[in-house]
């Protein structure tokens, strides 16, 4: 679908995980949601979705398929768009009851005006954003090829698919040797490149109890032959053969159109990147603005994700009924004055 409405109790921007099953909760609600996703999910490289019960191994754009049906088989909005800003429009009377039966009606609060690239806008009660994040790859020959297939990241999202493969782990933060160690769990036969981020003493001497061999100097090209990874090659034009590389990317908040609300991306305390602040449930230190994935917890694999959107729509839902409870209990009061003084 591509008509919008005018208002909508809820827009989430960003259709991964996160945000589909934030809006999943919120249209079971009967909420009026509008789900905008720009489709270019980050795990879109990745063969498979792994890690997630019920779901092992499914295609990541199937499960997105899957769950744009599951929304919109509620009365949920779905559309392609990019967001490019979002203000506070101001309030105006707060409706109250099934918000979904009527959406887009006159009594609905526009607290929030939405933005999209292609000019259009909607007004929203409350904002989830679930728009994840950006990975930024290092500038090395051949890598970005081979990024979510034999050039990767996590050991529960891809490791069990390079098990007793030769493993090289490229040194670009300070995530590197943890990232060493947790693969020892799934090879014997694991090399750590120093690049630009050489191992303490101490950590050295962690890669070498677990039989991780350590090799200097920075790496300029990622080999490939038959198109799988064949290697890494050093400045000094030493080749070291491997069957996949394990490299850790900066993180990027994708969100950037929620400055002039007063949110912007902060410093991760992991030093992986950036994030967007808040708290377990999703409420960011803006009011009516909730966040959930990896834009605000980079470590979510599918199924955190998934599961902070859905208690963050939770949480979104239950501070609405409280919302119109407060209108409800004021338009009482002020009719039941009326009727005092007439």
């Amino acid at each position: 679908m591509t008509e919008l409405n005018e208002c909508y109790d809820v827009v989430v921007i960003g259709g991964g995980a996160a945000g589909l099953n934030g809006a999943l909760m919120l249209v079971r609600q009967r909420r009026s949601v509008l789900v905008i996703d720009a489709g270019a999910p980050r795990n879109a490289p990745a063969d498979g979705v792994h890690g997630l019960l019920g779901r092992e191994g499914m295609p990541p754009l199937e499960l997105v398929a899957l769950g744009r049906e599951e929304v919109r088989g509620y009365g949920g909005h779905v559309v392609t768009g990019e967001v490019v800003a979002v203000d506070r429009a101001g309030d105006s009377a707060t409706g109250a009851g099934h918000s979904s039966d009527t959406p887009g009606n006159d009594d609905a609060s526009r607290e929030f005006r939405v933005e999209l690239a292609d000019g259009r806008s909607v007004f929203t009660r409350r904002i989830l954003v679930t728009t994840g994040l950006a990975d930024e790859l290092p500038p090395i020959a051949g890598l970005r090829e081979r990024w979510g297939h034999d050039v990767l990241h996590c050991p529960y999202c891809h490791g069990w698919e390079v098990r007793d493969q030769r493993i090289a782990v490229l040194a670009t933060g300070p995530m590197a040797v943890h990232q060493a160690l947790l693969f020892t769990q799934l090879t014997d036969d694991i090399v750590f490149l120093s690049h630009t981020a050489p191992a303490t003493d101490e950590d050295a001497e962690k890669l070498a109890a677990r039989g991780v061999r350590v090799v200097g100097g920075e790496v300029v090209e990622v080999l490939a032959d038959d198109g799988k990874l064949s290697g890494v090659r050093l400045a000094d034009g030493t080749v070291i053969d491997r069957d996949a590389l394990v490299v850790g990317p900066r993180f990027s908040t994708r969100a950037t159109f929620l400055a002039d609300l007063g949110l912007t991306p902060q410093p991760h305390p992991s030093g992986v990147g950036d994030h967007i602040p808040a708290d377990p449930t999703g409420r960011t230190s803006v009011p009516g603005v909730w966040i959930a994935g990896n834009a605000t917890d980079p470590m979510a694999q599918v199924g955190a994700a998934a599961a902070a959107g859905a208690m963050a729509g939770a949480q979104i839902n239950a501070e609405l009924v409280m919302a119109d409870t407060a209108a409800a209990v004021e338009r009482l009061r002020a009719s039941e004055g009326a009727a005092v003084t007439g």
